[in-house]
């Protein structure tokens, strides 16, 4: 979740009361933030000679975009405790209705194909305001717009520019400007060469760097106003002296484009001269059918039942009561003309979180105060609840692993792609693992799909421990699975790891006999396993021979050469390999910085069902 932080004693002032520690934690948490820290008592920074102001540090929920600012913040603990009423934020036509427009060009679908505006009018910045306000942008691009990737906004002085805008896709060298806070002219080419090494730029110009024609927006007089998502131009660049602001915003995807607008107007609005009016932009799209006025501002209207909401909260209270409770979370509501069971909750512009009733439900629980509302036990049971089998299976194995003297640890199912394949000398086929897309750092690229690196990371970071570490885990691993509607399936596996002064391979060897023993799952003869099993087999099937499972040689680069074996069982007339225990290789404990020889095991316990 991400962490906002704030001037402690300016968000008491707006707050309108000066809290101690205790009574603004109380506070987060009824309304369901967390205060993480703050900085009174603190050694803060000291800059330009004067010593940074004691900050809060708050925790929002990562969907609750309309409080990644102070200004949010404020906004929604005032309306929480009765001090403003819910808002109603309003959109007045501008004096010249031509100058509020944008005329999209065909060529965008290429590349961004969706772009909305607003402009705020009279409004008035301070250091801190400012701050904010450029503080919100960058919050909105890292969280809901994914790095830029989704939605870019742009911000801009308008009495620098004349409107109409123009928003165009064109060639690179056809794209010539001075970005923001530069002298020189560039075209976009030399652009892209110039931002190459900058730390907070570079990481964006992927995003179009390989496309044909990268995006653009103009004034009527040609005026390059930004090329999103990577930068705006220098001649239109805000200031603590701008009082009117011509926000754009460029997006690949409609919804999030939506939300980012609303976000923007509606936190810094109430700055207006008039507070919380915003002037819309009309945006013509004909190619694609897609003319209209943004921001809408409209709220979304939900029909809530009565007796779904007392129902879910255990209260007992009447529409009235229900409207005045719901005030607090910024709902206007009323009761339904037409039926009596229903409530009309008007969800506001700033509310992007509420998508169904029980979000209303939950806020009326948070209005109430969790730590009120009435306790009782239900009076039936709609479910028998029961373990999935799976589970119940791993903790039967988990029981006797540590009945015998081994110590569970858990580990993070994300793990680096070397720490996954290279390290323990294994070969990624881009057929297996999962990895993510963004991940924040190089520690968390994949899936993992074996349980080995957690435990072999688990020990390097216990080195200091008496040896010998015997450690556990019955967890799941992840791989890639076309023939599935979500590409992916989990697998419950459980792996052991010995580290010692002794290899502790009869150790492990021991610990998967113990567990199959405990399973039923008889052990089979070298004969009995190999009779009639052709050397290369993967699944045969063979219902007359005797069930169990069986060790044989094997050679992987994981292993120490001779020291390790394939665990095979045959169960229901199937024989399959389901795992493998031996001796690391020295190549993997250099690899985990291991000076102790290391036996692991692991096998894959689906096949116990």
């Amino acid at each position: 979740m991400p962490t906002i932080s704030v001037d402690k004693y300016k968000l008491f002032e707006a707050l309108g009361q000066k809290f101690t520690t205790e009574e603004f934690e109380d506070l987060c948490f009824e309304f369901g933030i967390e205060l993480d820290e703050d900085t009174e008592n603190q050694d803060r920074p000291v800059v330009d000679g004067v010593q940074e102001a004691p900050q809060l540090k708050i925790e929002i929920p990562a969907n609750r975009y309309d409080m990644l600012c102070f200004e949010g913040i404020a906004l929604n603990l005032n309306i929480f405790r009765g001090r403003v009423p819910a808002l109603n934020f309003t959109i007045v036509q501008p004096k010249d209705d031509q100058e509020h427009v944008i005329n999209v060009s065909p060529e965008t679908l290429k590349i961004r194909p969706y772009v909305a505006g607003a402009v705020l009018r009279n409004i008035k910045f301070t250091p801190d305001r400012y701050a904010s306000f450029i503080s919100l942008q960058d919050k909105l691009h890292q969280n809901l717009a994914r790095n830029r990737t989704l939605v870019a906004i742009g911000t801009h002085d308008l009495d620098t520019v004349k409107g109409p805008f123009s928003y165009e896709a064109l060639p690179p060298q056809d794209i010539k400007f001075a970005p923001l806070n530069q002298s020189k002219e560039m075209t976009a080419e030399e652009l892209m060469t110039f931002y190459e090494t900058d730390k907070h730029l570079g990481r964006y110009l992927h995003i179009i760097r390989d496309s044909p024609v990268y995006p653009v927006i103009y004034d009527a007089n040609r005026v390059v106003c930004s090329m999103p998502p990577i930068i705006n131009g220098d001649h239109s660049k805000i200031t603590l002296d701008t009082t009117n602001v011509f926000i754009e915003m460029t997006a690949t995807d409609m919804t999030k484009l939506q939300i980012v607008t609303d976000m923007m107007v509606t936190m810094f609005s109430m700055y207006c001269a008039e507070p919380f009016t915003v002037e819309p932009v009309k945006i013509v799209s004909e190619h694609n059918n897609l003319t209209r006025v943004t921001p809408s501002l409209q709220p979304r209207v939900f029909n809530v039942e009565i007796d779904y909401l007392n129902s879910c909260t255990g209260l007992n209270k009447s529409p009235q009561e229900l409207c005045e409770l719901l005030s607090k979370m910024s709902y206007i509501s009323q009761p339904s003309a037409n039926d009596t069971n229903l409530l009309q909750v008007a969800v506001p512009p700033t509310r992007a979180d509420v998508l169904h009733p029980c979000d209303v439900m939950e806020d009326l629980a948070i209005c109430y105060g969790y730590n009120n509302l009435p306790r009782s036990a239900p009076s039936r049971s709609a479910t028998i609840a029961a373990p999935l089998m799976i589970n119940k299976l791993s903790d039967i194995v988990r029981t006797e692993a540590a009945m015998t003297g081994w110590t569970e640890v858990m580990p993070l199912i994300l793990c680096s792609h070397d720490e996954n394949f290279a390290w323990l000398n294994r070969k990624d086929d881009g057929t297996t693992a999962i990895r993510l897309a963004n991940p924040k750092t190089a520690e968390y690229q994949v899936c993992r799909t074996t349980l080995l690196p957690g435990l072999l990371k688990t020990i390097r970071e216990n080195k200091g421990h008496a040896v010998p570490l015997k450690i556990f885990e019955a967890a799941d691993v992840v791989f890639k699975d076309e023939s599935l509607e979500r590409k992916g399936r989990n697998e419950r596996h459980f792996a052991a790891a010995w580290y010692g002064k002794t290899s502790g391979f009869e150790v492990v060897h021991g610990l998967l006999d113990r567990v199959l023993l405990m399973l039923r799952t008889a052990f089979i003869t070298h004969e009995e396993g190999l009779e009639g099993k052709s050397p290369d087999f993967k699944v045969a099937e063979n219902p007359t021979k005797p069930e169990g499972y069986w060790i044989e040689e094997l050679n992987e680069d994981t292993f120490f050469p001779g020291h390790a074996a394939a665990v095979y069982l045959r169960l229901g007339g199937k024989e399959q390999r389901i795992g493998e225990f031996g001796i690391l290789h020295p190549s993997v404990l250099e690899k985990f910085d291991l000076k102790y020889p290391v036996s692991t095991l692991e096998i894959n316990l689906e096949h116990f069902l």
